[in-house]
């Protein structure tokens, strides 16, 4: 048996991701709420500007939204990295968030926040 759905379905996610998110923040524990990864587990904040997310075909199948690297981002808080998170400004919005490779931060420093993407694979049987 095989399966169909077309592209503009993934896409309606992730752009409804890419046309919201305004800032990519570094946090040190899995935030469940806007609050949480803007102030509570905060570390680092870096703002995105236009062309900060691309759409493009997934790597293997589906679609993907490729986060663009941000270098030199302050630390603002000292603490251990372990989770990026994607809020926007619009209400406040906590829309996605993601593990990454656990770092020590240190207030007064920089972090680089290597390019990272968001994919859906195509429907399977």
């Amino acid at each position: 048996m095989t399966s169909y759905q077309n592209d503009l379905m993934l896409d309606a996610a992730l752009i409804w991701v890419r046309d919201r998110v305004t800032k990519e923040n570094v946090d040190n524990a899995l935030p469940s709420t806007y609050a949480e990864a803007t102030s509570t587990y905060m570390l680092a904040q870096a703002n995105l500007g236009s062309s900060g997310a691309t759409l493009a075909d997934g790597d293997s199948n589906g679609r993907k939204l490729t986060m663009a690297a941000r270098n030199s981002v302050s630390v603002t808080t000292t603490g251990t990295a372990s989770h990026v998170a994607l809020t926007g400004s619009t209400g406040s919005t906590l829309l996605l968030v993601t593990a990454c490779t656990t770092q020590a931060l240190t207030t007064g420093n920089t972090v680089n926040i290597p390019a990272w993407k968001i994919e859906m694979a195509d429907v399977s049987t």
